[in-house]
């Protein structure tokens, strides 16, 4: 896992047959990867996901703000 102090690392997704550029700090595409292989799908669909979701909200933010915080909201629960 890398060091949580790293800069944002930019990557392609697709969202709705359209490409997109999204920055986000690698312990978060690590928790992306990890979140989608949970729940049976690609990367892209679950960013078009959580996409939907961000254009419903009364004042939507930004694509990669709404996947951090759909990533802490939606983490597993800590053993214990």
């Amino acid at each position: 896992m890398p060091a949580p102090y790293h800069p944002p690392v930019k990557r392609s997704v697709e969202i709705a047959g359209h490409k997109t550029s999204i920055s986000l700090e690698p312990l978060f595409w690590d928790m992306l990867r990890a979140a989608a292989a949970r729940e049976g799908v690609p990367v892209n669909a679950l960013v078009a996901r959580i996409d939907e979701e961000r254009i419903r909200a009364e004042v939507p933010p930004g694509l990669a703000g709404a996947i951090r915080l759909w990533l802490v909201a939606n983490a597993p629960a800590p053993d214990g």
